[in-house]
């Protein structure tokens, strides 16, 4: 419901010197995606195109490959609206409680390496740092509770709470209504390019996405804009990770 975590302390004014051509005297707010660009996207693929299939199958009593190309048609249907984030829209639609379903993998809810590290040198540099996802506030709550994100990050948000999702360039607009930011001075990472061209339409002058946000799947390719193969590519020179990020993915459960 666009809930705000609290400050984990001051930030802390420091000197940046990146090893990627970003020059951050520009940046006053970092703008990240959460599925796919802070967590392994492996999740929600795992979830979608395997665990719901084969609940979907028994219950509807279908081979697996049928319930794959119903789910497949009715994904298509709504790919890139609000509804396709929608937890309430697929119970509904399906009959099917999807967050007691997502309860079941939720082990496999994992952090993208170097992340923590990042958000902390950020942080600690006086950016703001700001999750904004499309994600919905039922699953946000359980990769919240599932991982340690929530104390690194300044402001956490969900594209439910403005009635839009990010691939609409006018959510922008109402995002900095809820919080504001100088589209001139503001960095949005994304593993989606749509979100992406949207920001771009809507102002936003730095852009990166995430070339392999599945950490199983395949690579992204992108003429249109750079693309990042891991956070420490976004990491101050000279500055470790820190403790949580040299754990990698770490959950907490």
């Amino acid at each position: 419901m666009g809930d705000r975590f609290p400050l984990a302390g001051d930030r802390k004014e420091c000197d940046l010197v990146m090893n990627i051509d970003i020059d951050w005297d520009e940046i006053d707010t970092v703008l990240l995606d959460m599925d796919g660009t802070l967590l392994d996207l492996h999740f929600d693929n795992h979830f979608w195109l395997e665990h719901l299939p084969m609940r979907f199958a028994a219950r509807q009593g279908l081979s697996l490959a049928d319930a794959r190309e119903q789910l497949g048609s009715r994904y298509g249907a709504v790919r890139g609206t609000l509804d396709w984030y929608c937890l309430d829209y697929w119970s509904a639609s399906l009959g099917m409680d999807i967050v007691a379903l997502k309860q079941e993998v939720a082990h496999l809810i994992d952090v993208h390496p170097h992340v923590l590290g990042f958000l902390d040198a950020a942080r600690a540099a006086g950016k703001l740092t700001v999750l904004v996802t499309n994600a919905h506030p039922a699953s946000l709550a359980l990769k919240m509770a599932r991982t340690p994100l929530g104390g690194h990050l300044d402001v956490v948000l969900s594209a439910h709470a403005f009635g839009l999702p990010k691939e609409a360039p006018s959510f922008w607009a109402r995002l900095r209504e809820r919080q504001p930011f100088d589209p001139a001075r503001s960095l949005l990472v994304d593993d989606n390019l749509d979100v992406l061209e949207s920001a771009r339409e809507a102002g936003i002058a730095h852009l990166r996405g995430v070339r392999q946000p599945d950490s199983r799947g395949g690579v992204m390719e992108s003429a249109a804009f750079e693309l990042i193969g891991g956070f420490d590519e976004l990491m101050p020179v000279g500055q470790p990770f820190g403790a949580a990020a040299s754990q990698g993915a770490g959950k907490r459960v």
